[in-house]
């Protein structure tokens, strides 16, 4: 049986938060690059700037992969993008890390926040410790946005809480839904990685971004019945509780 097609048809804003630069090129971008053609308005935070990931100083890779994250950004119509800078590596699923996220979807109001998987297990190995940091505070934080109680100094600034109908998880291995996405967003999505140029120069032996983003969204087709599709777990918080 396919995976149901995401209902989205009537989404106006997708807030993605991830932990690092180049996490949502690996096949979300086309999702992305899909909403954006639509007139969606999807906007980014990464909630670190990737500054230890390659085998440079810290201080010269944080702004070198913020910029590459930027012209990423361009390939896939996405025009705001938030980088918090918080340590890269340390990563805490805190308090400190569940106010950022609720501030950020507080700030942008969207109808869906995306992240990526942050299982123990994931992308063929153990998963990286800021990933499942991130995850799970952006779950947390996306309902913590929809509480009144909770980060009161938010509503203190002039942000009042926010319900947030779908959580998506990319990645993930027991996908429930699909966005079926077209050859141009396939390309788009390929273009997003090759933006992090410096980064792969770094990575040996990492694959071609020509070669491995179709293999992904090809299989990703397959699974919800089309030609390309970006999977994802999603969760369906409802419509909000009323007053």
């Amino acid at each position: 049986m396919s995976l149901p097609l995401l209902p989205d048809d009537n989404w106006s804003r997708v807030l993605c938060i991830v932990a690092h630069p180049d996490d949502l090129e690996y096949g979300t971008s086309a999702a992305v690059a899909t909403w954006t053609k639509r007139g969606v308005e999807v906007a980014y935070v990464l909630l670190t700037s990737g500054e230890a990931g390659m085998q440079l100083p810290p201080e010269e890779v944080g702004p070198m992969r913020a910029a590459e994250q930027r012209k990423a950004c361009e390939t896939v119509g996405v025009q705001q993008l938030s980088v918090l800078n918080h340590p890269d590596g340390m990563l805490q699923p805190g308090l400190e890390l569940r106010r950022d996220v609720a501030r950020a979807v507080r700030e942008f109001r969207p109808d869906a926040v995306v992240t990526a998987n942050f299982d123990l297990e994931a992308y063929g190995g153990l998963n990286q410790a800021d990933h499942r940091a991130a995850g799970l505070s952006v779950i947390d934080g996306v309902r913590d946005a929809d509480n009144t109680w909770v980060f009161r100094e938010l509503a203190d600034a002039g942000l009042p809480k926010w319900h947030t109908r779908w959580i998506l998880v990319a990645g993930h291995p027991d996908a429930t839904h699909a966005v079926a996405v077209d050859r141009a967003a396939v390309e788009a999505s390929v273009a997003s990685l090759r933006s992090h140029q410096a980064y792969l120069a770094d990575l040996p032996g990492h694959p071609d971004p020509g070669q491995m983003i179709p293999g992904i969204l090809r299989s990703g087709g397959e699974a919800a019945g089309e030609e390309y599709a970006v999977c994802f777990r999603a969760y369906d918080l409802g419509e909000p509780l009323r007053p």
